[in-house]
């Protein structure tokens, strides 16, 4: 593996562990794709350090368990705001 590749998934499991970030948000922050991220804290993260490994899987599985949460809110804020556009 490329010295790059793993400067890039440590660098990206220590963000999603001090922000408790998503993998989109991690993607943006980085100005990489959905897959890369995940590709690199799912696979390539595990051969680098396991530890840390163990840390962000824990973070993604919170994550992971309140997305349906964050989801339905997201979806009450857009109705709330295009209500009071009709107002």
């Amino acid at each position: 593996m490329r010295d790059y590749i793993k400067q890039r998934a440590t660098e990206l499991a220590e963000y999603i562990l001090a922000n408790k970030a998503t993998v989109r948000a991690a993607a943006k922050k980085f100005s990489v794709s959905k897959s890369t991220v995940h590709k690199d804290i799912t696979e390539r993260l595990l051969a680098i350090d396991k530890e840390l490994a163990a840390k962000v899987h824990a973070v993604l599985a919170e994550n992971k368990a309140q997305r349906h949460i964050r989801g339905g809110l997201a979806t009450r804020e857009k109705y709330l705001r295009s209500k009071s556009v009709e107002l």
